[in-house]
């Protein structure tokens, strides 16, 4: 987004000074006297508006601007609900996992003390999440491959084993382990490396003056059939959200508050099991893109793990999304049922 600035140049103002001539014989004068019109140089720019990097939306806090990504892979078993932060991270990706799913949130703009509850990383984290360039990655450790996986990359450790004291590490005596380890993003972010950089965008923004393309349509919402969790968005035209229910139930966090976000993005990837499901988001494959109350069909691209998901029309242009926050299904193939405009979603079935 823009903001127009008027600004208004130095006024070129006041008279010249009357310059008067002394001469000749006695008592003799002669003046002459010069004035200017008075004159304001008006000058019109555009600024660009200084915006959070993973939503889009102006910034408010610029102390936040340089400080990196932070993925916390947060539990999603029926034990583990209602989660800390939810509601307070930039993006979020809904992974499969054995059976269930586990979200990985994203943090930069803001962040949740505490946050969690924290499990454990997969394989799938490394390509999914380095796009954020060397985010910083709270888990809670995983098999002796997927440690020694993650360690290896470029994606920063602290593991619950590394950051335990000063990431702000406890248990929480209200739930049931391993549903109860959480942490603090304040701390955490205090153990950022040296020359930590904030993380690119990772997806396009609209500003006010884009008009829908021609290729979105209206839409009442979707119906998503992850492994064992039936998720559910259903679009509300009071706040312009989309808002999640899971396993027919509003999705809230520890405050209540259900999650809605202005944009939904299901990517259509392809699984293998590799000791547990791994998505591959290397690639390509079909996208459904829900913002403004739209759907958006097409396709997502990316040729390499450093380099964010391409999401592109059927016409071939960008898809825009609305500035804030994005939550992203990483779906299997033919899993996605959309919601007509004007259709109950109770009778849509999931697939």
């Amino acid at each position: 987004m823009k903001i127009r600035s008027v600004v208004f140049g130095s006024v070129v103002a006041g008279s010249l000074l009357a310059l008067s001539a002394c001469g000749g014989s006695s008592g003799s004068s002669s003046s002459s006297d010069s004035a200017a019109t008075d004159t304001s140089v008006v000058t019109e720019t555009t600024i660009p508006e200084i915006v959070n990097p993973l939503t889009g939306l102006p910034n408010t806090d610029p102390s936040t601007l340089t400080r990196p990504a932070m993925v916390v892979k947060i539990d999603n078993h029926p034990s583990a609900r209602p989660q800390m932060g939810i509601n307070q991270a930039d993006i979020i990706f809904e992974e499969n996992v054995e059976k269930l799913t586990r979200l990985a949130a994203v943090f930069q703009s803001e962040g949740s003390d505490p946050v969690g509850p924290i499990r454990s990383g997969r394989f799938q984290d490394i390509n999914l999440l380095s796009s954020l360039i060397k985010p910083l990655f709270v888990w809670s450790g995983g098999n002796e491959q997927v440690s020694a996986a993650i360690k290896k990359s470029d994606l920063v450790d602290l593991s619950y084993t590394v950051a335990n004291k000063d990431g702000g590490f406890r248990r929480d005596n209200d739930r049931s382990a391993p549903h109860n380890l959480v942490a603090e993003t304040t701390k955490l972010w205090t153990l950022s490396p040296e020359g930590s950089t904030a993380p690119p965008a990772q997806f396009s923004y609209r500003s006010a003056s884009d008009a829908a393309p021609s290729t979105a349509k209206p839409t009442a919402g979707v119906k998503v059939s992850m492994d064992g969790v039936k998720v559910q968005w259903d679009w509300d035209a009071t706040t312009n959200e989309f808002l999640r229910l899971q396993d027919n139930t509003a999705d809230v966090d520890t405050a209540d508050v259900q999650v809605a976000v202005p944009n939904v993005i299901v990517l259509e990837v392809e699984y293998t099991n590799n000791y547990s499901p791994t998505s591959k988001t290397l690639g390509g494959g079909k996208a459904f893109v829900f913002t403004n109350g739209s759907l958006i069909e097409g396709t997502w691209e990316r040729s390499d793990r450093l380099t964010p998901f391409l999401l592109k029309d059927s016409s071939g242009a960008v898809i825009k999304l609305t500035p804030g926050q994005t939550f992203v299904e990483v779906a299997r193939a033919a899993k996605t049922a959309v919601v007509p405009v004007g259709t109950n979603p109770d009778d849509v079935k999931f697939l």
